[in-house]
């Protein structure tokens, strides 16, 4: 038997032993039922410093972020003219309604109320 850390191993087939929580332990591989001593470890220990994994994302964890009004306004100004009114410039946004494989569908709002969609 072959142990590499806490993972034990066949001498005969090398197929991974499942561990067994006695210390010494024969254990039957199921491939080969060829029999194993259990010499693994029982107890994993790893450690890794703060600053092994750099990020950005942490570093901004302790900065506050405030959000105004128009910070949550999902809707972006597009260059359409509202059929209603003939307003040049309008509000849209776009939503995956249909599989992934066909386009999203753009919806359009103009100020004077009127809203409509187009599927791409």
């Amino acid at each position: 038997m072959t142990s590499i850390g806490s993972l034990v191993f066949c001498t005969n087939c090398g197929s991974l032993l499942d561990r067994s929580i006695i210390p010494n332990a024969i254990l039957t591989c199921d491939v080969c039922k060829a029999p194993n001593k259990d010499t693994s470890s029982k107890v994993v220990i790893s450690h890794s410093k703060p600053d092994a994994f750099p990020s950005s994302l942490r570093s901004k964890l302790s900065e506050v972020q405030t959000l105004t009004e128009d910070d949550r306004q999902g809707d972006a100004w597009v260059q359409v003219t509202c059929e209603k009114c003939q307003r040049e410039w309008v509000r849209f946004y776009t939503q995956q309604l249909r599989s992934a494989d066909e386009g999203s569908t753009v919806f359009y709002t103009c100020e004077c109320g009127n809203k409509w969609t187009q599927d791409n």
